[in-house]
This record gives C-alpha cells, structure tokens and sequence, in this order.
C-alpha cells in the first residue's frame, strides 16, 4: 500500500509519427554485436519530439547499436497518453521488431481512463533506468526557490505545469499541491516542449520534468532547478534539494525500460537480457546518462515483469485511497 504522502513510483521538432535513425551510429564496439533476426527494430514512444522520453531513448539506442546487431528508429506516436502508441505496439506481431519504452505513464493512463489496450495487453521486456523528476522555473521570475512558488501558491491560486494528463508528472506535481495544502492549477500539455514555452513564458509558475528535456535550458541559464522527487539528492545536482527535505512528504522515481507485444520468442529475451548489462556498463554511454542523472538499473525479463505488476497493483491502491477512481 503506497502512503497517500509518500508516492514512491520505481522516460529539432518532428511532426508526430515520424521515424528517424536514433541519431548517428555510436563507433563500433570492442565486442562483436549479438546476432538478431532483424535488421531494423522499430522503438515507438508516446512522448512528442524534444520530450524528456524521446531524448532518452534516441541516446540509448544509438549506443545499444554496438551490441545489438540491428539498426534502432524512435517513432513518436502521441495520443492518448500513451494509449495509441500502447495500442499500436500491443498489436504487432511478437517477433522482436517493434517495441515500446515504458514508463509510469502507460500505467496511470490504463488505470486514469481505461482505453480498449492497456498494460496487461503488453509484456514487459527489461528494465534499464531509474529517472529523476525535477521541478524547475524560469530564471528571469520572479521565483528563485520552491518555497516562493508555495509562498504564490497560498496567496492566490499558482499554475504548475506537466507534460500530459496521464504522467507520472502530473501525478507528483498533485501529491505536492496536497502535500502543501495548496489549491494550484496543475496543467497538463501535449509534451515536455510545450510545457517548458509556458514556463518560459511565464505563464507558469513552474513546470514538473526530466533532466534531459530541460537541459539545454539549464545550460544557457533560462531555467533554474528548484528541487527533486528523489529520495535523494542527484549526484549531478548536489546543491539541488529534494522535495521532501523542504518539507513536503512526496518522493518519485521514473522506471525506464521496454515492452513489447505478448508472446514474444525466449530467444529474442535472451539478447535483450545479454546485451543491456554491457549497454549500462559502456563507459562512454555511462558518461553520459551519469550526466542526466540516470540511475542504472536493470531488471531481467521476469524481474520487470513481476515490478510492473507490483507497480500497477501499488497504484491502484493509492488511486483509489484518493478518491480518484474508485
């Protein structure tokens, strides 16, 4: 049973649905690539193009390349929350060539509006991340830490901003404004881009997000972090404090992995299982997702399987606890 305070949850503009290589093949490897029986591996996500999900996955699969010996697409298929691209992928065919990267999103939107495919109509593959949620503001506001944003919140309705309806982003930035016994707006957006145009613009107070998708914001000083979900601090970000240190009894962390239509071959598996150990253990990729604060950590086929259904048990219950569905 998950406490009503402490939510503990374990991913260039392109028009939606278009495919593109995920970015430029990564220098070849020490290590000869696993065979795989196909040559091109489709990986669809419902996140929109520049979100923190299609970030993620377009570096990943660009160094997954040098020991999977397939070439890997990203197809942003938006809609539903998730439920178009859950739908899509849960009715292809099992043989490895299409996938879906998962997140707490394809969950919260099978359980928040029931659409005709859901999480039980996918198999979960691995697990290979545990991401960070951020709240974050512009620079030039009037905000400079999460207190102020609370401080505006109490005196008159605040607006906080997340990505779509059904995310895990939406969800945090409701248990914070319970938490805090504050009545903010928390709106939701089609993506990460346009979230952060609307707090780039000030017309929220703050928006709820992933290093990855703020990060060249934060690099050239428009955007200003004001604290994490984490449990605990970020290793990339020590000075940045969590939510629930500033008082606020609400702690989030992002799965990140892959599932893929029911049925699919032990063989297939066997590759998966083999080959994403050696992706997280890749120094340069390591880097790299050490960068944006990702914590590896990887599930096998039947330990992700058996997470998800934890998970989505976990958050049945707290939904309900709520009030939100019944």
């Amino acid at each position: 049973m998950i406490d009503k305070r402490s939510f503990m949850l374990g991913g260039a503009a392109l028009a939606a649905g278009l495919a593109l290589p995920a970015r430029a093949q990564a220098p070849a490897p020490a290590v000869r690539p696993l065979p795989y029986p196909h040559r091109v591996v489709t990986v669809v996500t419902h996140s929109s193009p520049g979100a923190g999900s299609d970030v993620l996955l377009r570096e990943m699969l660009k160094y997954l390349q040098r020991y999977i010996g397939a070439t890997f697409i990203v197809e942003n298929d938006e809609g539903g929350s998730g439920a178009k691209a859950v739908a899509r992928v849960s009715s292809a065919r099992p043989d490895g060539s299409m996938f879906y990267a998962t997140s707490p999103t394809y969950i919260l939107t099978s359980l928040l509006s029931q659409p005709p495919r859901t999480y039980r109509d996918l198999e979960p593959l691995v697990n290979f991340f545990n991401d960070s949620e951020i709240l974050y503001t512009r620079a030039n506001g009037p905000y400079k830490t999460l207190e102020d944003v609370m401080n505006r919140a109490r005196a008159t309705r605040g607006r906080w901003g997340a990505a779509n309806p059904a995310s895990q982003e939406r969800q945090a930035g409701e248990q914070l404004k319970r938490a805090a016994a504050v009545k903010a707006a928390v709106v939701s957006h089609e993506g990460g881009g346009d979230l952060m145009i609307n707090v780039l613009n000030g017309t929220l107070d703050m928006g709820v997000g992933e290093v990855q998708e703020i990060r060249s914001q934060l690099s050239s000083n428009r955007v200003l972090m004001l604290a994490t979900f984490n449990p605990e601090r970020m290793a990339a970000y020590p000075n940045i404090p969590t939510v629930k240190e500033l008082g606020y009894d609400v702690t989030v962390v992002k799965f990140r992995g892959l599932a893929s239509p029911k049925g699919l071959p032990p063989e297939i598996i066997r590759i998966w299982e083999q080959a994403v150990p050696l992706i997280l253990a890749d120094p340069e990729y390591r880097a790299m997702y050490t960068r944006d604060n990702l914590a590896p950590n990887y599930l096998s086929h039947a330990e992700y399987g058996a997470f998800v259904s934890k998970f989505a048990a976990d958050t049945t219950a707290y939904l309900k606890s709520t009030g939100v569905i019944r």
